[in-house]
Formats: structure tokens, sequence, C-alpha cells
């Protein structure tokens, strides 16, 4: 009699959106024990993400400038600006026109 029974919810399942290095590291341990041992053969390379890593930088501008940091007046024009209000600040104290 299925109308008084409780349906089970689904099972979380995990999916991780980010690389966890640590697993990466030990699955490539895993790979190479494999080959070793003659259960993977060694002509079937696995996906190896090492060889992408860096090259979305290259393609897009916008990640080139934040990656090289910011912009290369910022400490010239900072002290300048200082300087001007110092000197408008002693015009100002001093009442000279």
């Amino acid at each position: 009699m299925k109308l008084f029974s409780t349906r089970k919810p689904r099972q979380y399942r995990r999916v991780s959106i980010y690389s966890d290095e640590s697993h990466d590291r030990l699955q490539k341990l895993v790979d190479e024990v494999k080959r070793e041992q003659g259960e993977m053969p060694a002509s079937d390379k696995p996906y190896d993400s090492d060889k992408f890593r860096g090259t979305f930088i290259n393609y897009t501008p916008r990640a080139q400038r934040h990656k090289e940091g910011g912009s290369k007046l910022g400490w010239p024009l900072a002290i300048a600006l200082i300087f001007a209000l110092i000197v408008i600040w002693r015009f100002l104290l001093t009442g000279v026109r």
C-alpha cells in the first residue's frame, strides 16, 4: 500500500567545483604506481590539468592587468597630491594671496 508510505529523500552528492591539489597529487601518484605495476598501459595518459594552468590569463587582457598589479602612476600621483594639498593648506593658513 503505497499511499501511506513515505519516500526516501535523495542522497546528497557533493560535487566539488574547485580543484583539490592534494587529491590531484595523490591521484597522479596512484596512476604512476599502476603504470609501474603494469595495470595501466604507459601510453594511456590521464588528463593533465597542469598543462592548461595559466592559459586563460594569456587570452584575456583584463586578467593580465589584474595579475600585473595596480597602475604605474600610483605612488608619484599620491606624492604630488599630498604636496599640492600641503601648499594649499599653507596659503590658507598664512592668508597670502
